[in-house]
């Protein structure tokens, strides 16, 4: 028989607002890790896309400034596709410490001393 105390802690509207955004929560991290091999792949496009802006800024300094301006303007994607990916690999590994975590059936006890 679960105590009373939890029983008012499962009927209020802060709970059940609280496992709804932790299971939006798991959805998403979902959703975004389930192609770890894509997300790779954008990572990378998005670190070589971020060298050629590198080299040419470096090379647009020292040489010629149009060089310069296409650099500046690869660096926006570059760095749009390296957080694209970083994210999709970061939600593929918490989305697996996710699934093996036990369920959290002594919520209530949580800050409860024993």
């Amino acid at each position: 028989m679960r105590s009373p105390e939890y029983v008012i802690l499962l009927n209020t509207k802060l709970a059940t607002t609280h496992t709804t955004k932790r299971s939006m929560l798991k959805t998403v991290i979902y959703k975004l890790g389930q192609h770890p091999k894509l997300s790779l792949k954008r990572f990378f496009i998005g670190l070589g896309l971020f060298a050629l802006s590198v080299l040419g800024i470096a090379y647009g300094y020292y040489h010629y400034a149009w060089v310069q301006l296409i650099g500046l303007g690869l660096l926006a994607p570059a760095l749009f596709f390296a957080a694209w990916g970083y994210i999709g690999i970061f939600a593929n590994r918490f989305s697996q410490v996710i699934v093996t975590m036990p369920p959290d059936d002594r919520s209530a006890y949580n800050d409860k001393t024993k």
